[in-house]
């Protein structure tokens, strides 16, 4: 293993508190309630981090995150701050930033295509029932078995009228196939085309691995994902989250132990994610961030209370930062002793008691040491951060997106040729066959369903970089992680 990176001090208490770069794949939580620190805290990391040379990814929920591509350092706070800590002052620092936005208008694109996201990220943010998501299911086997790419809303809508108009020949194989949950999933296509969600499926697709870049100076890119007006559909936004984690997790390699990590994914309002969420849902994320750690990814939580998330995702996350809970009620005040008690005691003070003193900006830190052990949790004041607190005009933002060297590669959407056209050219030729062929169709060992739907295949079989005879493999939340000859 290559000589481990120097720790890294971003708060101050009886004693610094460091945070050490090869344990920061170990995964890490940011607590406290609304207005204690978390976003400044979460600022202060990815400046860390990006120094490091390590690239980070984090949502801005508010819009006041766009700042860190600038300097600061002469806010009021931050300079009382500094004072307070005893530093000679703050270092005025920008950071290399890439602005992404599932709309396209605040950042770089950020699409996907059905195929690569799958049924059961796509069932939810549809929003489906069991039954429904079963048959959406269906129909993307019945895609994936022939090779058939889903590449956007129109194709996946082509596809399940075309299940429904061919149920009956597809029932053998595939079991019933009901014409109201297929009503019900276009209905729900219908409605998030409507609210622009037909933006986020197309090509070209996100390349996950273009998080991972760093700067001339070696500085690692921090990756600001504008969802300020997507957390007005707090379901779609956790799910797409979850699908950037999945395309993490299925296309980087193991990496081992490595002296940093390779990128930091922050995911804020994490609570979100676990709202309503099926137990073998549940089941498949607690997997994902047990093992992603081994791809050199390290995944940092932001949520009020660390019991919004469940016992299996909260044993894993090993450096923790709790900004103030506050105990008006006596639920509140249950919250506050679970909370305190998922940190290791420190003999100086008691933790319940101090959890609910802060002060905006100070926190109960828990971090790792080198050995992989918690340390004795540290009341301490976080660090100021060297970028500039205020967010950026729209034409600074502009800029920063225009001048981007990945603006080139997604800027244009692109539109091939796949199964609505496919499916459309053959609804077609059927059309014009005589009569007397329709009645009495050819004997063949196929189905009409697998004649028109292999002829379909060859051309999204191409698109997926493979030829006819391979069948497309899924990964643990559903997504597209290769293909494997049948």
């Amino acid at each position: 293993m290559p000589d481990a990176a120097e720790p890294v001090p971003f708060a101050q208490g009886t004693q610094t508190v460091y945070l050490l770069p090869g344990m920061a794949n170990r995964h890490g939580l940011i607590a406290g309630s609304t207005g204690t620190g978390k976003t400044t805290t979460l600022r202060v990391l990815a400046e860390n981090f990006s120094t490091l040379g390590v690239p980070v990814f984090m949502a801005d929920i508010k819009g006041d995150l766009s700042g860190l591509s600038k300097p600061g350092g002469d806010n009021t706070k931050v300079v009382e701050r500094a004072a307070e800590l005893g530093l000679p002052g703050v270092l005025p620092d920008g950071y290399p930033v890439t602005f992404w936005d599932v709309y396209g208008e605040s950042g770089l694109p950020v699409r996907t295509t059905v195929s690569e996201m799958g049924p059961l990220l796509l069932s939810r943010i549809l929003d489906l029932s069991d039954i429904q998501a079963d048959v959406l299911t269906v129909i993307f086997k019945i895609a994936d078995d022939q090779g058939l790419l889903l590449l956007d809303i129109k194709d996946l809508q082509s596809m399940a009228r075309y299940c429904s108009d061919h149920a009956k020949d597809l029932k053998s194989r595939y079991g019933n196939i009901s014409p109201s949950s297929i009503g019900s999933i276009q209905r729900s296509l219908l409605n998030l085309e409507q609210q622009g969600g037909d933006r986020f499926f197309g090509e070209p697709a996100l390349n996950v691995h273009d998080f991972c870049k760093t700067d001339a100076a070696g500085r690692g890119m921090i990756n600001v994902f504008t969802a300020d007006r997507l957390m007005q559909s707090p379901k779609i936004y956790a799910t797409l989250l979850l699908w950037l984690l999945s395309e993490l997790f299925e296309k980087f390699p193991e990496a081992g132990d490595l002296p940093k990590p390779k990128l930091v994914f922050f995911f804020d309002e994490a609570h979100l994610l676990f709202q309503d969420t099926p137990k073998m849902l549940e089941e498949r994320i607690v997997q994902v961030v047990r093992l992603i750690r081994s791809k050199g990814i390290g995944v940092y939580f932001v949520t009020q209370n660390p019991l919004d998330l469940p016992d299996d995702v909260l044993g894993q996350l090993g450096n923790r930062v709790h900004h103030a809970l506050r105990a008006f009620t006596p639920k509140d005040q249950k919250n506050v002793k679970g909370a305190a008690q998922t940190l290791r005691p420190n003999p100086a003070f008691d933790t319940v008691t101090a959890i609910t003193e802060l002060r905006i900006g100070e926190a109960l830190i828990s971090m790792l040491d080198a050995k992989g052990s918690p340390a004795p949790v540290e009341r301490a004041l976080v660090y100021p951060p060297h970028s500039r607190m205020t967010p950026l005009t729209s034409e600074e933002r502009a800029l920063i997106i225009r001048n981007s060297p990945l603006s080139g590669a997604y800027a244009n959407v692109t539109d091939r040729e796949s199964a609505y056209e496919q499916l459309k050219i053959k609804a077609e030729q059927s059309q014009k066959l005589p009569e007397e062929t329709i009645k009495k169709p050819p004997k063949s060992s196929k189905s009409a369903s697998d004649d028109i739907l292999g002829s379909a295949a060859k051309s999204a079989a191409r698109t997926i970089g493979s030829q006819l005879g391979r069948q497309i493999l899924r990964g643990v939340l559903g997504s597209l992680s290769g293909t494997k000859r049948k």
